[in-house]
């Protein structure tokens, strides 16, 4: 396996809206992909080619976050997912959630130790860098 990648960064908001624009404006970023997401949420994906920020936000939840709370995970990009689930359970760790969804990437899902929620994708062609 060679050395994964960062893919994204997932994490809630207020006002998706109004984050994706600050962000636009500070990073230069574009947005990838945007629309309705899970639990009556709605995501924006800010980034680059190869890298973004998984905004989202859900009205329901809107404003109730301690601090720290409001990542939901870790994205990783892997060239091997199958070597990579292998590895995680291997450390005893869970895997769940396998899924395909686009831009393609097949992946799982799994918590570390600390609790904190991982994503583990691979693309089927790699996105450009």
């Amino acid at each position: 396996m060679t050395m994964a990648r960062l893919e994204h960064v997932n994490f809630s908001v207020s006002d998706v809206e109004k984050t994706a624009l600050f962000l636009e404006r500070l990073t230069g970023w574009h947005r990838r992909w945007e629309g309705p997401s899970i639990n009556g949420g709605y995501t924006i994906h800010l980034g680059g080619d190869d890298a973004y920020v998984s905004i989202y936000s859900n009205p329901a939840v809107a404003g109730g976050f301690a601090n720290g709370a409001p990542m939901n995970h870790i994205g990783i990009a892997v060239d091997d997912l199958a070597a990579a689930e292998e590895l995680v359970a291997a450390e005893g760790f869970e895997p769940f959630n396998h899924s395909t969804y686009d831009p393609g990437p097949r992946s799982f899902y799994f918590f570390d130790s600390d609790g904190i929620e991982f994503e583990v994708v691979q693309y089927e062609t790699p996105p450009a860098t």
